[in-house]
């Protein structure tokens, strides 16, 4: 029947309150900081068909949008009519949700008078999977960790025992991931509670009217603004480390009427380690840099991703088949969105962002802590994001990934670690009329006696991050120790006890040449310690005397006149 407007207000405000008290019970409860502080998870909620009709606030685009575009297979497996009360749904399957073995989805469904009327999700990263730890170094997905396929944890109420006992036995850390499932099958329930609770206030039955309501709107909210782009194919290549050689994803946008195609052909074919992309996360990744440009205000649900199609080789990079080694595919996916934004840069200039860090940083370090005890601890962190038009980059933020940094005092409560510097890097943003965001750089020692393993995940150490429109490149980031060890940017290594480790992590592309950024933005920037005297003349065309503390007028015009005969 049809849903008046105020109505559909509150229903779907009421929706949005579920999926996040969903989201709030499972990081509430976590044992890990991974998602208790860094909020590495999703939640949502489906309806019978399997399509996502709302989502928590808090998550990542790989997570959520990887449900949504997955949701299909488990109801393949189990259709929505042979599930009972007191189901619930296990798979990390990297090819039918978020391509990481690590990232575990649950899934759980909701009954009314006997009829199964909704399944709420989850997705979060696991402590530990087995297999060679955080690293992107293995040459299959067998090397991993442990493979879960799509399958009951629980059925009908009862724990399918063999199943925790496999899990339990194959990671280094079973409490803490073990623990983690069972939050995610309370975050579930809770949203279950809140959604049954809120239908019988509204006498529904289902929730099937109010999802085609949300569904069909979104869907003609992102047409219409599709409609708005002039026609035609808009590209744009960026380049990113790998291993041995760069890779440059090639991104064509293909616009026609009110539909949308993002083609990735011409971009690598799938590289021997792991930092290959399945493709249902290059879609979710894909999906998240095209809303951010056309459509932040539309809600993300499967109306808002029907005009949007997206598609890459079979085989290649962005498109890899089992069983490809897809352990570090973040290295790649995350970059998407910059590739999508540098693609519409001339249709939507007010619109995109420049190219930042984009490639999480991530760290895993294991041992024996001083008093004997193993040890395995894994945080993640964040360089600079890109500049856009009016708006400076963000410093040390997790754009696209949207996860938190956690904070010092947690890390050093969670593991034998002494975080010895954390502060933003100097002139690690790209300049522009709009500077890049600034990197961050963390001094991490490890309090044991024993040799210990370093794993990470680092991307732009050797490619910066490009500017738009006449912006200036990031930093690139860098690995150093105090004894000069050997680090590469995504291989595991083991480092001797005495060993203090250093990560500089690289700077956003900023927007617009610099030389048009005001001169007092310019010393702000200065007097913060977010830019140097030498990069303020070098960059900015900026003269600054540091007798008086204030800009040289006289020195800034001659040197930006230089500068803008130059551009």
């Amino acid at each position: 029947m049809p849903i008046d407007q105020i109505t559909l207000d509150i229903l779907w405000a009421r929706l949005i309150a579920t999926t996040n008290d969903q989201a709030a019970a499972l990081m509430r409860s976590s044992f890990t900081s991974i998602v208790r502080d860094a909020a590495d998870l999703a939640a949502g909620v489906f309806d019978r068909r399997g399509r996502m009709i709302a989502q928590a606030v808090t998550g990542t685009p790989g997570h959520i949008n990887s449900m949504a575009t997955g949701m299909i297979h488990v109801l393949e497996k189990f259709p929505i009519d042979t599930l009972k009360p007191g189901d619930v749904i296990i798979t990390n399957d990297p090819w039918f949700t978020a391509s990481q073995l690590n990232d575990i989805t649950i899934t759980t469904p909701v009954f009314k008078n006997g009829r199964c009327i909704a399944l709420f999700a989850n997705c979060c990263h696991a402590l530990d999977i087995g297999g060679r730890g955080l690293s992107a170094d293995s040459r299959s997905v067998f090397e991993e960790g442990l493979q879960i396929p799509i399958m009951k944890l629980i059925d009908g109420g009862d724990r399918v025992e063999p199943i925790w006992t496999l899990i339990e036995k194959n990671v280094r850390t079973p409490r803490e991931v073990l623990g983690d499932l069972h939050c995610q099958i309370t975050g579930n329930e809770h949203g279950a509670r809140q959604l049954l609770q809120f239908l019988d206030e509204f006498g529904l039955d289902d929730i099937e009217d109010l999802a085609d309501e949300i569904v069909t709107r979104s869907e003609a909210a992102m047409r219409d603004r599709i409609r708005a782009l002039p026609d035609g194919t808009y590209r744009y290549d960026l380049t990113v480390d790998g291993f041995d050689a760069p890779l440059t994803i090639k991104a064509a946008i293909i616009v026609a009427g009110d539909r949308l195609v993002v083609d990735y052909a011409g971009s690598p074919g799938p590289v021997p380690l792991g930092v290959n992309v399945t493709l249902n996360y290059t879609t979710a990744y894909t999906n998240y840099g095209v809303k951010c440009a056309l459509a932040g205000d539309i809600p993300n649900n499967e109306g808002s991703f029907l005009p949007l199609t997206v598609t890459a080789p079979e085989g290649s990079l962005l498109n890899c088949t089992f069983p490809a080694a897809v352990g570090g595919r973040h290295l790649v996916g995350h970059f998407l969105p910059s590739a999508v934004m540098g693609a519409l840069a001339d249709a939507l200039p007010d619109a995109v962002q420049a190219p930042g860090f984009d490639g999480l940083w991530d760290t895993h370090i294991s041992g024996t802590d001083r008093d004997g005890r193993h040890f395995s601890y894994t945080w993640f962190s964040a360089g600079g994001a890109g500049a856009m038009a009016g708006k400076d980059g963000m410093s040390a933020t997790a754009y696209p990934s949207g996860i938190a940094g956690v904070p010092a005092e947690s890390i050093e409560a969670l593991a034998p670690l002494v975080v010895r510097e954390r502060s933003l890097r100097t002139d690690s943003g790209g300049p522009g009329q709009f500077r890049g965001g600034l990197g961050q750089v963390m001094e991490i020692e490890v309090l044991t006696d024993a040799d210990y393993l370093f794993s990470g995940l680092y991307e732009r150490t050797r490619h910066p991050a490009p500017g738009l429109h006449g912006g200036g490149a990031g930093q690139v980031g860098a690995l150093r120790t105090n004894d000069e060890s050997d680090l590469q940017p995504k291989i595991s290594t083991m480092l001797s006890p005495n060993t203090i480790t250093t990560l500089a992590m690289p700077g956003g592309g900023g927007y617009g040449p610099a030389h048009l950024r005001d001169p007092e933005h310019v010393l702000a920037d200065v007097l913060d310690g977010y830019v140097s005297v030498e990069s303020a003349a070098r960059d900015y065309g900026v003269v600054i005397d540091e007798d008086s503390g204030r800009v040289d007028e006289a020195g800034t015009a001659a040197l930006r006149a230089g500068m803008a005969g130059e551009s």
